[in-house]
């Protein structure tokens, strides 16, 4: 089986760390409220695509250096080249950022974000692509592509935003582009928690190290079937469901954990 080990990577971007079957990717420009470039976009992209290989990988972080989580694409670096580029290379631009997404989302580890201060445009999109988010009483999410002349319809946020937080509630971020409140996102569901900004980090350590001992396949199962059955029926559901299951009664980690059961004890999960 093909295998990589993922504390071995050496990302040029961004910072990258793997501590107890956990990776932390770090946006570390904290001079300009950690923007994404052409480089880094691309690079999160591969490392999230590479992280199905990853033995040593059980959950990731996304967090920002500096007070902010991100600031979107980069002013200077991203949104000037692109007013004078033609449509082949805005094409693959945006077909790129898409595929972070799909990356995002379709990799076997859950993601959790540690979101404070800014979180906007394609930072808001990295958040809301995340399974899980931490934000502090700073966090400000803006979806703010129609402040810019662009469309509300970027990275799938018109597809994924409704389904955390609710169309009406959606539409209004997405035509207005305003700002979030820790509030608004913790009553409407897209945050899990508000927390201090100097527990932040530690709550999305604490969540990952619980999901990284735990039944790793099984939550990779889990993310897929959510992932999935999007665009399912509920009969389609329901098989897909089935035989997930299935599967995963044939793993180890269900043997151990009816064992524990039996005996009174507390599962050691394996990931297997």
């Amino acid at each position: 089986m093909y295998k990589l080990d993922a504390a071995d990577w050496r990302p040029k971007h961004f910072g990258w760390k793997v501590e107890n079957l956990v990776a932390t990717v770090t946006l570390n420009r904290p001079e300009r409220k950690n923007p994404l470039t052409f480089e880094s976009y691309a690079e999160l992209r591969d490392t999230f695509h590479r992280l199905q290989y990853a033995q040593d990988v059980r959950v990731v972080i996304i967090a920002g250096a500096g007070g902010n989580f991100c600031s979107g694409g980069d002013v200077h670096e991203i949104i000037g080249p692109l007013t004078n580029m033609a449509m082949p290379a805005l094409l693959d631009f945006t077909r790129m950022t898409g595929n972070l997404v799909k990356e995002m989302r379709t990799c076997p580890q859950p993601i959790i974000a540690a979101i404070d201060g800014i979180c906007a445009g394609a930072g808001a999109i990295l958040a809301m692509a995340s399974d899980l988010r931490y934000a502090t009483p700073a966090t400000k999410t803006a979806f703010l592509f129609t402040r810019v002349g662009l469309a509300g319809c970027d990275m799938g946020a018109c597809t994924i935003l409704p389904r955390i937080i609710g169309q009406g509630r959606a539409s209004e971020l997405l035509y207005m582009g305003r700002n979030m409140s820790s509030d608004e996102g913790l009553a409407w569901g897209f945050y899990n928690q508000i927390v201090t900004a100097d527990t932040l980090l530690e709550t999305a350590k604490a969540a990952a190290s619980k999901l990284a001992h735990g039944p790793a396949f099984a939550h990779a199962m889990t993310k897929k079937c959510l992932h999935q059955e999007w665009n399912q029926s509920i009969e389609q559901a329901l098989e897909t469901e089935a035989e997930a299951q299935a599967i995963c009664m044939q793993t180890e980690d269900f043997r151990r954990a009816y064992r524990a059961f039996a005996n009174k004890q507390q599962p050691v999960f394996e990931g297997n």
